[in-house]
């Protein structure tokens, strides 16, 4: 398959050609299946009923996920959005794709090889809804697209005004759209792949408000008293280094949102409100499948691209490598699938970079060389034993505020580097005996022999993910 640039009137666009031995290919598969991936912004792993939240209400994801495999250990390469969505299209670690801010578009290359313009050349007709979340709008690949339906900003604005004149919230809106897309492309002789991205539960950045719900959802939580986390004490705040705390976008944003106990309740609330608007929008999705005959042959997948501080450790949003940040929902919920393959819940650590892969292999095909994920499917075979121990983050984005940091995830340990400090500042946690991540024990003795070993794997995947 070849791109090549050609003019129009607007500037310049992407053509694709196919290639006769993709397209021979494709007309000789047996039927293949449609597919919905769905994905909200900021959905840290635990706001789903599924993965055990018993307050929020979350009843039509919590069906898939349970009716599907449920990955109760999903992670994120790399958590913000820019930089996180780019790895979900190409399957790809950030080092790779060099998608570093808001502003960078995909290479032709890469583009040529994200899973939409995988399964178009293979004969799908492809949906994108929502927040496209790769560089600024004028150079994203609209007429690629069958369907497109893609926020202009970076960061779309939950008030909007219908085609009538009336409010409406972002979330109707993609629902709407993905009515639209089904109404047009279900049940027609071509599979088809919809990308669904919501902006929901993410904030309105400069908006004191936060986090903007409809009003038809301010029942929801009334009388329910949110827990707070152990770890909202200022106490974990006061921990970090002089150079963590002064200045940090996270603290600045942590006293937007949860500084007082009723900022904190009204902001999780919130929070929560925004998901289960979602799940009614899910809902009525999962209607309309079944209302055009398609429910049966149609995959849903959903997951978030990074996870979200609820006030832990005395921030708020992601960036940085602790659980609360980097840790998301994923299921995928496949009808078609044989009855021993479904209500399974899986413990490997699983990546976004694992999704794009996923999904071409649902549609039968294989992946381009330069994913570096793998096929989710795998998890399921008895006694997999190649399956990761480990994984690389990174934080590259360039912000006054944020530091980056890199380091290395296991299920046992978790090793941090800030290495733009002077000297470097590493971490080192404990994970079994030190679930919250409080302890710092890069200068403990007793670990000295594990952190040596950690920072060899850190320096080896760092090269690797390349």
């Amino acid at each position: 398959m070849k791109i090549s640039f050609s003019p129009c009137a607007t500037g310049l666009f992407l053509t694709v050609a196919v290639s006769p031995a993709i397209q021979v290919s494709a007309q000789n598969q047996p039927k293949r299946p449609n597919i919905i991936f769905l994905l909200t912004d900021d959905h840290r792993f635990d706001a789903l009923g599924a993965m055990g939240n018993k307050i929020i209400q979350t009843p039509n994801l919590d069906k898939l996920a349970n009716e599907g495999v449920l990955f109760t250990n999903a992670y994120v390469t790399t958590s913000i959005s820019c930089c996180s969505r780019a790895s979900l299209f190409t399957g790809q670690y950030t080092s790779r794709h060099g998608i570093f801010d808001f502003s960078t578009p995909f290479t032709a290359e890469n583009l040529q090889n994200t899973y939409p313009m995988q399964l178009r050349a293979a004969g799908y007709k492809i949906g994108m809804v929502g927040k496209y979340g790769v560089g600024v709008y004028a150079s994203q690949p609209h007429e690629l697209f069958d369907y497109w339906a893609c926020d202009k900003g970076t960061q779309p604005n939950y008030e909007l005004i219908d085609q009538y004149g009336y409010y409406q919230h972002h979330t109707d809106r993609v629902n709407r759209d993905v009515a639209q897309f089904l109404d047009n492309y279900a049940g027609r002789e071509k599979p088809f792949c919809l990308s669904v991205s919501f902006k929901a539960p993410h904030v309105q950045d400069g908006d004191p408000r936060q986090f903007i719900t409809h009003s038809r959802y301010d029942k929801y939580y009334q009388d329910v008293v949110i827990p707070q986390s152990e770890l909202c004490d200022d106490k974990y705040w006061n921990m970090f280094p002089d150079f963590f705390k002064e200045p940090n976008e996270a603290r600045n944003r942590w006293y937007l949102r949860f500084a007082t106990p009723e900022m904190y309740q009204r902001s999780v609330k919130n929070y929560y409100r925004l998901i289960t608007q979602v799940d009614d929008m899910v809902g009525d999705m999962m209607h309309q499948l079944k209302r055009l005959g398609v429910d049966k042959n149609t995959i849903i997948i959903f997951m978030g691209d990074n996870g979200f501080f609820l006030g832990e450790h005395g921030l708020a949003g992601k960036w940085f490598i602790y659980d609360a940040s980097i840790r998301v929902p994923l299921f995928i919920y496949d009808p078609t699938a044989p009855a021993d393959r479904r209500g399974k819940k899986v413990s490997s650590m699983v990546l976004n970079i694992d999704v794009a892969p996923t999904i071409l292999s649902l549609a039968g095909l294989p992946a381009p060389k330069s994913m570096q994920g793998r096929n989710l499917m795998e998890t399921l075979q008895p006694n997999v034993s190649n399956w990761r121990q480990d994984f690389f983050y990174e934080h590259p984005f360039q912000h006054p505020a944020l530091p980056k940091s890199e380091g290395v995830v296991s299920d046992k340990y978790k090793y941090v580097i800030y290495y733009e400090q002077k000297p470097v500042y590493e971490e080192f946690f404990d994970l079994q005996n030190d679930p919250n991540e409080i302890r710092n024990l890069i200068n403990d003795k007793k670990y000295k022999p594990i952190i040596d070993q950690y920072k060899k794997r850190y320096l080896q995947l760092k090269q690797e993910v390349k």
